[in-house]
């Protein structure tokens, strides 16, 4: 396992703790960060644009109804957008890593990473 990657997970499980005051499954998030791939390391890409429509769309699509296999349904945007809110609207750096975890806690998805 890549130490780069490591010390992403650990600053990605900083911001749960912090932002969201929530414990954090180690392993979920580890699950999660590996599933997002190379993407992690660059810049753009590792992170999402909160006040973004067309990229809150993306997240709603690519992950929540692709990767944890969700119906299209106007309460994935609504959880989207409460994380994305949770994470703090000044706070430019949200990572997508994060926002992907929470968005798995909230719907109950673990399972789409066994």
């Amino acid at each position: 396992m890549s130490s780069k990657r490591d010390e992403l997970i650990a600053k990605y499980a900083e911001d749960i703790k912090e932002k969201f005051g929530q414990s954090v499954d180690m392993d979920l998030l580890t699950k999660v960060t590996i599933g997002l791939g190379p993407a992690i390391y660059n810049l753009d890409a590792s992170k999402v644009s909160g006040g973004d429509e067309k990229e809150l769309q993306t997240v709603k699509n690519n992950y929540l109804i692709k990767k944890l296999g969700m119906k299209d349904d106007p309460k994935l945007m609504d959880a989207i957008k409460t994380v994305v809110e949770k994470y703090g609207s000044a706070n430019k750096n949200k990572h997508r890593a994060v926002v992907y975890y929470m968005l798995c806690k909230h719907f109950d998805k673990a399972s789409a990473y066994n």
